[in-house]
């Protein structure tokens, strides 16, 4: 990945050079102030006070230039329209209409220019304002937005606002539409609000419109939970990623397949213990049976991420195949009467976890313009096969054989789910389109989690303090520029080689943030899991209503990622909803304990809801925050941030599936509180650590 610095400099428009922020100044003048503050040549309020007049002249410069060039650009719409009215009160023919038609095309180009000019300064002020706390250990972002963007005569404003810009967008599209061939249509542009043909160039100022305003939204803060983000810096002419390797039913096939797993992982978690018990083992023992598809896939993680360098059909084909031996193995346990067939087909079914291809196909052939969205839909596919499993589960309630196979409640799921992955796997041999792998050389491939830089000035989150010493050495993000040789810059933007390489690049910051995964995971997974054995015990709930349950809680993902990335993120700051949701998950959990009194349905409802609930708000606010303070070679390669954050969350399912086998030695009736108190302290231990951390570093 090419350092920003160089990366400004090579895609500079020449004729606009000198109106682009001086980043290379600037950041030399961060180091100029670290060498004075250390001498005691200068204090810390001149500092403030000399770096904050400094960005306001390169503000205030980018702004005249870009209100100058709105200017020239309304008036070649102003002279288009006057000649669109002539051609109106006459009959045109169609070359003039040709004519007039590309006159605004070429308008509506140079907007895209001056949006990808105004896109650019963005990102340079976001990365110099970040640079400058990570030096100082300082609030600066914090105080620099709030006194800039709130002021009435704010200048800041007009980069992330560009209410000019929206302008011109909408009276090119106007004039474009009213240009198009309608005969005998009265409609206007605002009569249909969702046109069945738009000039493509349209499409194109949308998009760097949407993405250089980048406001926080449902859709956006739904796809942040897959840890597929987009290029900071997208080319102007390099937008979009080849057509040839986009395959709509190739990217169905990969959330179809997202979809089936996660249906696979949660159907067998009612009758888990039922299917222990009938084997002669513990009910608890369906921790183990739970966990053991976890405990595969730590280590399928890791080899799908590397073969989806390679190629995406045969990985998804493998796992397809895997998983039907797997669930097969699953549903034979029972006329074998043998757990170790069980364990084994469970897992099969965790060697066969593609959901790192899936991730990688969306991030390297999907394009931009829609990447977001399937983004979503990665997600989407995830939460409704979570609340899918159990509800399907709940449906097969039946007892039959044919010749000596049994069908019921605990082997109907591996029998149902067997038949499923041949018909997906027939689907994906015929329907899929393995793309042609792009070159990999300069950029490397774009994997699951490529650092979200658009809304960074916004939030005004801090990186961790760099010391003096560390003069020499590149930003972890890439921003900083080559202050050693090309080689020596070279190798401190490889992608990690190694899981251990990777844990070295991990910053105080991203440790905490892989913390609290860990442990809104292991929340979910000790919620989940011990769920039948303890609604039996002192409820005695049926399967059916196990199941209801679970689909139900299931179902809440999407309307809590709606209001939370509609409204909630838009109210407050992304560190208040992290200790909040934490706080509140922590309280679900001391609501879940069996003290003194009876142990109540609306008890366990409330409290497992509560949990739920808090722990899915965070695990989108930390994902959200996780984008963004990942250094940048963890964005590429087989050992990328998507991976920690998957190895992590898978760790923490497996450590407490094993819990719940272990706690269940004390006897089903302290179950409850045996598995509750480790997690109750893993919870305080990840508060305590957001405190520490943003105390430090704020």
């Amino acid at each position: 990945m090419v350092a920003f610095g160089k990366k400004l400099k090579e895609r500079q428009m020449q004729e606009w050079r000198g109106y682009y922020i001086n980043y290379k100044l600037m950041k030399k003048k961060v180091r100029q102030y670290a060498q004075q503050i250390e001498v005691g040549i200068q204090d810390r309020r001149h500092v403030l006070k000399d770096f904050s007049r400094m960005l306001d002249n390169q503000i205030e410069k980018i702004v005249l230039f870009l209100l100058e060039q709105q200017g020239l650009l309304a008036s070649r719409i102003a002279n288009l329209n006057e000649q669109q009215d002539a051609l109106q009160r006459q009959d045109p023919d169609i070359a003039q209409l040709s004519q007039l038609r590309e006159a605004y095309r070429e308008v509506a180009r140079d907007l895209l220019k001056l949006l990808y000019f105004v896109e650019m300064n963005a990102i340079g002020l976001r990365k110099i304002l970040k640079k400058f706390d990570k030096r100082f250990g300082s609030r600066f972002t914090d105080y620099y937005v709030k006194t800039r963007a709130n002021h009435p005569y704010s200048q800041l404003q007009q980069v992330f606002k560009h209410v000019g810009v929206g302008a011109v967008a909408g009276a090119i599209s106007r004039n474009l539409h009213e240009l198009q061939e309608h005969q005998g249509s009265f409609l206007s542009i605002y009569d249909q609000p969702a046109l069945r043909f738009q000039d493509p160039v349209v499409d194109s100022m949308k998009a760097a419109v949407d993405r250089l305003s980048h406001s926080t939204n449902f859709l956006n803060f739904l796809a942040q939970h897959a840890l597929i983000m987009q290029e900071e810096l997208p080319s102007p002419t390099e937008e979009y990623v080849d057509d040839q390797r986009y395959h709509f039913m190739s990217l169905l096939l990969n959330l179809v397949n997202t979809f089936l797993y996660m249906v696979n992982t949660y159907i067998i978690v009612p009758t888990a213990d039922d299917y222990s018990l009938s084997l002669g083992a513990p009910a608890t023992v369906c921790g183990v049976v739970i966990g053991s598809m976890a405990v595969a896939q730590v280590f399928s993680s890791v080899y799908f991420s590397a073969w989806s360098n390679k190629s995406y059909f045969r990985p998804l084909v493998f796992s397809s195949i895997v998983l039907f031996l797997g669930n097969t193995l699953y549903a034979l346990a029972y006329d074998s009467h043998s757990i170790v067939i069980l364990l084994v087909g469970r897992l099969f079914c965790g060697l066969g976890s593609a959901r790192a291809v899936n991730r990688r196909y969306i991030s390297d052939c999907v394009p931009l313009k829609i990447r977001m969205k399937a983004s979503a839909g990665f997600v989407s596919a995830s939460a409704l096969g979570m609340a899918c499993g159990p509800a399907l589960a709940g449906m097969l309630q039946t007892n039959f054989k044919i010749y000596k196979l049994t069908f019921n409640q605990d082997t109907l799921p591996g029998w149902v789910m067997a038949v499923a992955w041949v018909i997906y796997l027939m689907w994906l041999w015929i329907s899929f389109r393995e793309p042609s792998l792009a070159v990999e050389s300069s950029v490397g491939p774009q994997s699951s989690t490529e650092p979200v830089e658009n809304n960074a000035l916004e939030e005004g989150l801090n990186q961790p303090l760099l010391t003096n010493s560390e003069d020499k050495q590149e930003d972890e993000d890439g921003d900083g520029e080559c202050d050693g040789t090309d080689e020596a810059s070279e190798e401190t933007r490889k992608p990690a080689t190694s899981l251990r390489s990777a844990y070295r690049l991990l910053t105080p910051s991203v440790k905490v943030q892989l913390l609290i995964y860990f442990m809104l995971k292991y929340v979910m997974e000790i919620l989940l899991s011990e769920s039948s054995v303890v609604t039996t015990y002192y409820f005695g709930w049926s399967t059916g209503a196990v199941a209801i349950f679970l689909a139900s809680i299931g179902l809440t993902v999407l309307p809590v990622n709606l209001v939370v990335g509609s409204y909630i993120s838009n109210m407050f700051e992304d560190r208040q909803i992290l200790l909040a949701s934490e706080i509140m998950v922590c309280i679900g959990i001391l609501l879940s304990f069996h003290i003194i009194w009876k142990y109540t349905v609306p008890q366990y409802v409330i409290s497992g809801l509560v949990m739920f609930v808090a722990a899915e708000v965070l695990e989108g606010v930390n994902l959200s925050l996780l984008s963004r303070v990942m250094s940048s070679r963890l964005s590429r390669g087989t050992y990328n941030g998507g991976l920690l954050s998957t190895e992590a969350g898978t760790i923490a399912r497996v450590i407490a599936d094993g819990t719940i086998t272990l706690a269940g030695y004390l006897g089903e009736s302290k179950l409850l509180n045996a598995t509750l108190l480790p997690t109750l302290f893993i919870c305080i231990a990840s508060i305590v650590a957001t405190c520490f951390t943003y105390n430090s570093l704020y």
